[in-house]
């Protein structure tokens, strides 16, 4: 399963530098847009086959949790991870100054309450998936308790992080 989980998380990276190279350097804009729409296509496969290999009698493990975790997080973040690597590609590649603006005060609090807020849709839907594991296979879900468990402890000290820049904002270096 883990195998599955390298794999998919390489085809995602394979299909954006795909749809960032057909966009900038052959200057196809509808041929990057297909390169993009591969990535949840991408994340269905990985559901499937974590599905499949459940009900070939797999046991549940840590590669199953963490295949769910895959896919909410590649499902809540996938636009900003492609934004970021279009501006990485128009920087490193392409030679473009980065137009990256550096955030302070509320403007920085306000960012990271909102990838705070992905970071919970994110555990919405992979915690969903674990719970449909978890349902579906009935017994020996100890590994993927422990994963949702594990991921619930990094969601409430990522919201900790989050809220000290609302309590302590970041403040400019003159």
């Amino acid at each position: 399963m883990l195998f599955w989980i390298i794999a998919a998380e390489i085809a995602f990276w394979i299909v954006i530098m795909a749809g960032l190279f057909t966009r900038y350097i052959w200057k196809r804009n509808r041929l990057s847009i297909f390169f993009f729409l591969l990535t949840p296509v991408i994340d269905f496969a990985l559901l499937v086959l974590t599905a499949i290999d459940l009900k070939n009698g797999a046991t549940a493990s840590f590669a199953h949790g963490l295949a769910a975790i895959y896919i909410g997080v590649s499902i809540a973040y996938g636009k900003s991870m492609i934004a970021w690597a279009d501006s990485k590609f128009q920087s490193w590649i392409l030679k473009k100054s980065s137009q990256k603006q550096i955030l302070y005060g509320k403007a920085k609090a306000i960012y990271e309450m909102k990838m705070w807020g992905r970071h919970l849709i994110a555990f919405i839907i992979g915690g969903s998936l674990l719970g449909l594991m978890i349902w579906y296979i009935g017994e020996e879900i100890d590994p993927l308790m422990r994963v949702l468990n594990l991921w619930t402890i990094v969601l409430v000290i990522d919201f900790i992080i989050c809220l000290s820049y609302v309590i302590f904002p970041k403040k400019e270096k003159k």
